[in-house]
């Protein structure tokens, strides 16, 4: 009926997404326990099949071979799962504009009044736009549908893997009385453990609560949560990708780790330019700058220091991370991983120009991070790069060495140029 859904959010997950991406790309491998995360040490993700062998995210592969000898271990190949996401995404916008891409792996989308257009449901045209997904790149994904985003992601989680579950407006309670606390999405530890103090077991008795009641215990997330859980929409499907508001964060974990001073510069060096790529893409420009150095075992240090002025390039900043690298750095420790913080950004609009500032070495160094740009828009990130970086070729390393997916590359793909298309398991 036409009250059941006022608005109609679709929200699209992918099933371990990057080993079905991997299923996908080498059919061999359906069926078996799959992991990837073999640069890490430590698994990224698992495929269903996996888990239900007891192997989880984040538990050492050492550990994963005890629980399962016959575990299929791969380097996470982000390159395609980046693809994989994109044709995802491209064909969830074949059947509505209103497309948010929330995750490399999730997304949602709006399909309030294309039942006249589709000459059909609600349920049937979420359940065709999953199916097409599953059908074109072989991946597995689990879909929801309801009112609000919040109850879309309550339903795509309820049936996994390959579910689907639709929730319209008169069966909204029948849902929630059967989802704990912690299934529900906004609600960390904290919260749980605060609302259980208040006498509550599941997301109905939350709902039910008068709106005073959860505005003054949890303030405006809250409140806008229990608005969302009801049916009423707080959130919208944002189709634009949403800036970053206070830090923007980048690092990488390699694998072996290193004490080797030059390569693990390098690694941050790259982190950097990665970072502050983002932010010309936001046109936002950092005053504060950070470094990590994650050890082997997996302790860490860092420091955060002041730039002299805001800037969006990556040759103004790398002064300032030498200065700091060399005082976290320590001779002899192995590492595992680097990590960049920029902070307190702002528009990268209208400058304050400075009495005594070098304005020709300013405007030289602006032009030469848009002639970076424009080359690397045109052959890639990171085609043009730092000198530094070039210490990250000494040694091999897991996370690039070649996946499947490069054994037998497309026509006109080479080492350096790929074409921007997954390889798709034909059957003749």
């Amino acid at each position: 009926m036409l009250h059941s859904y006022p608005r109609a959010i679709l929200h699209l997950d992918g099933d371990a997404f990057f080993t079905s991406v991997e299923q996908a790309l080498v059919p061999a491998l359906r069926g078996r326990p799959v992991v990837t995360g073999r640069e890490r040490g430590i698994i990224a993700c698992a495929s269903y099949e996996a888990k239900a062998r007891g192997v989880r995210r984040g538990l050492p592969l050492f550990e994963a071979r005890k629980l399962c000898p016959e575990l299929v271990i791969l380097p996470s190949d982000y390159e395609s799962y980046s693809l994989y996401s994109k044709r995802m995404f491209d064909i969830m916008r074949r059947y509505t504009p209103v497309v948010e891409e929330y995750s490399i792996d999730e997304g949602f989308a709006d399909l309030t009044g294309l039942r006249r257009l589709f000459r059909c449901s609600y349920e049937t045209l979420a359940r065709r736009i999953a199916d097409a997904v599953r059908r074109e790149l072989g991946i597995s994904v689990s879909a929801g549908l309801s009112l609000t985003k919040s109850l879309a992601k309550l339903c795509s989680d309820f049936r996994k893997p390959a579910g689907f579950t639709a929730v319209p407006g008169r069966y909204i309670h029948l849902l929630l009385r059967k989802l704990p606390l912690d299934a529900v999405w906004g609600f960390g530890p904290n919260t749980v453990s605060l609302l259980r103090k208040q006498g509550l077991r599941t997301a109905y008795d939350f709902a039910v609560r008068p709106e005073a009641w959860a505005r003054n215990l949890l303030k405006k997330p809250g409140h806008d949560i229990w608005n969302e859980l009801r049916g009423n929409v707080i959130w919208s499907v944002e189709t634009a990708e949403p800036a970053p508001r206070a830090t923007i964060i980048k690092s990488k974990t390699f694998t072996p780790p290193s004490r080797d001073r030059a390569f693990v510069y390098a690694r941050l060096v790259r982190n950097v330019e990665s970072a502050f790529i983002k932010a010309r893409r936001f046109a936002l420009r950092p005053r504060a700058l950070g470094v990590v150095l994650r050890r082997q075992d997996f302790g860490h240090e860092g420091l955060e220091a002041a730039l002299n002025r805001p800037t969006a390039s990556t040759l103004d900043a790398l002064p300032l991370v030498h200065a700091l690298f060399d005082r976290v750095f320590r001779e002899g420790v192995d590492y595992r991983a680097t990590m960049v913080v920029l902070g307190a950004l702002e528009p990268d609009g209208a400058e304050q120009l400075e009495l005594f500032e070098d304005r020709l070495r300013i405007d030289a160094v602006r032009r030469a991070t848009h002639a970076v740009d424009a080359v690397n828009r045109q052959y890639g990130k990171h085609a043009l790069r730092s000198a530094a970086t070039l210490f990250m070729d000494r040694r091999a390393d897991d996370r690039r060495a070649p996946s499947p997916r490069w054994a037998r590359p497309l026509p006109g793909e080479n080492t350096r140029r790929h074409l921007a298309l997954p390889r798709s398991a034909i059957r003749v």
